[in-house]
């Protein structure tokens, strides 16, 4: 299996492209979540995240086919529309970090303890649960201290 060639410069904003791959870091607002917070912004979220995961599914189909001018035009549109969909979480304040589109794992800026942490959320989870040091990634994650997790009450107000 060929791998996807890295994406083109000039059809992808600067903020998405790193040397040999899509960017891993989109800007993110400055902002930090709790999980209820989280939790209360997923049915957004997992709309985007859907949305990502099919585009992404795309693209990958598509650096699979022969070169032609249909396909170079699929793949700019593929990439378009990674570009506003990244932009749309980076605008809710999280950002995605599935770049084999096969997941959709999502982390949201957080402080647990006094540190600056990332919540860790994967598309196929019920509620944001997971978190991890900024450094640590996925398999870093440990569970979001029970303190921390909403109670069921104020879990239903935000779904």
């Amino acid at each position: 299996m060929n791998p996807l060639p890295p994406p083109d410069p000039r059809n992808v904003p600067s903020c998405l492209v790193m040397p040999g791959t899509m960017a891993h870091n989109v800007p993110m607002r400055s902002r930090h979540f709790t999980p209820a917070l989280a939790n209360k912004s997923l049915p957004l979220v997992r709309k985007i995240v859907a949305d990502i995961l099919e585009t992404g599914k795309a693209l990958k189909s598509l650096s699979l086919q022969e070169n032609s001018e249909a396909r170079e035009q699929g793949l700019e549109e593929a990439q378009d529309r990674l570009a506003q969909l990244f932009h749309e979480l980076a605008q809710i304040g999280c950002s995605f970090r599935d770049w084999n589109f096969e997941i959709g794992l999502v982390d949201f800026p957080a402080i647990i303890e006094g540190q600056e942490v990332l919540l860790c959320w994967r598309s196929d989870e019920d509620s944001v649960a997971w978190y991890h040091g900024l450094h640590e990634g996925y398999a870093g994650r440990k569970p979001i201290p029970d303190a921390l997790l909403p109670d069921e009450d104020e879990e239903r107000v935000c779904t």
